[in-house]
Parts: C-alpha cells; structure tokens; sequence
C-alpha cells in the first residue's frame, strides 16, 4: 500500500509539474521507469549528435552514461580523462556541443530548476553554450520554493561530500557549515527561472522513481 501510495503521489506531481515548467518555457517529458527514460533519451538525441554531460549521480545510477558511452554519439567523456589537464580540455569542449546532459538538485513547486556546483563548469553550460541541454531528475527533489531548495542542498551536500571522499568539515558534522575549505563543492548557488530566451533549449525528463540524492 505504502509503494502505491508513493507511486501515486510522484505521477500527480510529476504531471503537475509539467504544466508549471512548460510554462517557463522548458520541454518536458515523464518517464516512469529506467527503461522509459532510456528510450526518452534516445528518442531527445539524435544518432551522431555530439554530447556531454556534468557529474551527476543520477546519470550514473539510471543507466544514461553507460547509453551514451555505447550508443552512436560523439561523445566527450570527462571521465575518461587520464590528466587533470585533459579532463579540462573536455569539459571546455562540452560548451560546444548539441547535447548537454546534467541533473537538477532541485526543483520548485512552480518550475524552477535549481543547481549547486563546486568548479561551476556544469552549472555554465547548463545556461551557455550547449545547443541543448537535458536535465534528468526525479520528482523527490521537488521542493515548495527555492529557499527550501537551499535547505536541501545544505543536507544534500555532506553526503555528495562523503560520497566523493573529501576533506570538508560537514564530513565530521554530517551537516553543513558553510566552510572555506578548498575542497568545498558548494560554491555556486544558481536558479534558472525560465528558457524563455531559448524556448525548448533546457529539456527535463521528470522520472516518477527516485534517483540520485
């Protein structure tokens, strides 16, 4: 009963959600499954297209990186880097490409995509460059406004912290403390409120299962 419950809640947001978004000029799709959002990708990306993507535990545990490094695509992969210098080479070809893909670590009620970054160059082409870009996120990430989006990337981020196995306090305090450590991922705070300058650029597939953090 509870998993129909929840099933039931994430379609209703989801399709509400999708109204509020399309108003802000973002191309929206639903996918209920890790198969449907497969085939959503493929059928948003062109075979022989040039794509990228920015970190992103979602992409990784949905199956969309391994889609893109075995499909037909030009694909620069920052993860196939062997030198820092290289992985930067990659990630400023990625501002250049048809297909940028990323997630959101929040979404408001009414449509906002909201991101937090450490070295900024995910949050750059999500709003410059790319032709395209698609954001791959699920409905638990929805919040009611964006200062509780900055109240869930404050508890998100020890655990991105830990997962990437830095040396930030919030590693210690398991919450976050606004620190001027180096290794901080949490450095650019960026709302993108509308496409409406690029109607359609900024595409988001709102999955209905939990993915990421």
């Amino acid at each position: 009963m509870r998993v129909e419950l929840y099933n039931w809640r994430y379609e209703s947001l989801a399709e509400q959600l999708s109204k509020e978004m399309k108003k802000r000029y973002f191309d929206v799709f639903i996918a209920r499954s890790k198969e449907e959002l497969l085939e959503t990708v493929k059928s948003i990306i062109p075979e022989g297209a040039s794509v990228s993507n920015g970190g992103s535990l979602t992409l990784a545990e949905t199956g969309v990186l391994n889609l893109l490094r075995s499909g037909n695509y030009v694909y620069y992969d920052r993860a196939s880097a062997q030198t820092i210098q290289e992985r930067k080479e990659i990630e400023l070809k990625s501002f250049t490409v048809d297909y940028y893909l990323s997630s959101a670590n929040a979404i408001t009620n009414d449509g906002k995509l909201v991101f937090l970054d450490g070295n900024g160059n995910r949050v750059a082409a999500v709003l410059y460059g790319p032709r395209n870009v698609v954001i791959i996120a699920s409905v638990n990430k929805v919040v009611e406004d964006v200062e509780n989006a900055r109240r869930r990337l404050q508890f998100i981020s020890p655990m991105n912290s830990k997962r990437l196995n830095l040396e930030t306090p919030c590693i210690k305090t398991g919450y976050c403390v606004d620190c001027s450590n180096k290794q901080r991922i949490c450095n650019y705070f960026v709302v993108v409120e509308t496409s409406a300058r690029q109607p359609g650029r900024i595409k988001v597939v709102l999955t209905t299962f939990e993915s990421g953090l």
